[in-house]
Formats: C-alpha cells, sequence, structure tokens
C-alpha cells in the first residue's frame, strides 16, 4: 500500500494505531493486508487531509452516518478548477511575454510589473485560499457535527 499511495509504512500504521485507517488483514508475520476495498477510504483519509482538515477531524467525519464521499470529491474539483484557472491567466500573460520577446519587443516595466504581480498573487492566492479552506470546513464540520444539513453545490460556491 505504501508504494502503490506514496505514503510512508510509517504513515500507514499510524494511521492504524489511531484507528484511521486499518488494514483489512494481518499476515502470520504481523505485516498489514491491504485489498482494493481499502482504497476509497484513504482516499477520503488523503483528500480531508489535502482540505485542511486534522486527522481527528477526518476521523470525526468519516465516523459520522450522514458522511457523503461525493462531498469531498466535489470540494476537491472546486479547488482544482480554482487553482487551474488562476495558472492558465498566468500562463497567458507569459505566453505573451514570450512573444513580444521573441519578435524583438522589449517587455516595458510596466508589463513585467503586471506579471510579477499577478506571480506573486498566484502565490498568495494559494496561501489565502489554503486559509480561507481550513475556516471554511472547520465551520462546515461544526455544523455538520451540530447535526446542520450540508450546503447546496450553489451555496458551496459563494465565497
Amino acid at each position: 500500500m505504501a508504494k502503490l499511495t506514496g505514503l510512508t509504512i510509517r504513515t500507514l500504521r499510524y494511521y492504524d494505531q489511531i484507528g484511521l485507517f486499518s488494514p483489512s488483514g494481518y499476515s502470520e508475520g504481523g505485516y498489514r493486508l491491504y485489498d482494493r476495498s481499502d482504497l476509497p477510504r484513504l482516499q477520503q483519509i488523503l483528500a480531508l487531509k489535502e482540505l485542511g482538515l486534522t486527522l481527528e477531524e477526518t476521523k470525526a467525519i468519516l465516523a459520522d452516518p450522514g458522511y457523503d464521499p461525493l462531498e469531498v470529491v466535489t470540494l476537491q474539483i472546486a479547488r482544482l478548477r480554482d487553482q487551474i484557472g488562476r495558472q492558465q491567466r498566468l500562463m497567458r500573460a507569459l505566453l505573451n511575454v514570450s512573444a513580444r520577446m521573441r519578435a524583438g519587443e522589449q517587455p516595458t516595466v510596466e508589463g513585467f510589473a503586471q506579471l510579477l504581480s499577478m506571480m506573486n498573487q498566484s502565490h498568495e492566492s494559494y496561501f489565502a485560499e489554503r486559509r480561507t479552506s481550513i475556516d471554511r470546513r472547520l465551520d462546515r464540520l461544526g455544523g455538520w457535527l451540530a447535526g446542520e444539513a450540508p450546503p447546496t453545490p450553489q451555496e458551496e460556491e459563494r465565497p
């Protein structure tokens, strides 16, 4: 499982120790044995971790009988779409600068300043998004644990 997922054996052992992700069985030699049915749970654990939740919060969410794995996938898709959009805008700006340089034009100070600003915004957006994402997930987790209905996809898209 470690080779397949890129996780360390130590991480898998820790997940097992805290009851977050236990193997399907153990070999006679004490090795953890995983099968294909274990992969969806591990994907959900890693997705929730990527969304900024702690392992403790992840464990609580996965233990909730009302948990919907599709919701996590939907959140990941929305986050990736936003990141891709930012990167595409930066790519267009870089291609524009590159084309102008190939045509023998000297980039203007303003052009470079704009490009640097976009690069900086992309970097800052990532960290701001992480902070916002964590805050939003914690708010949602609190609501979820309090028994509130999860937001609709339209509500989810609002900043």
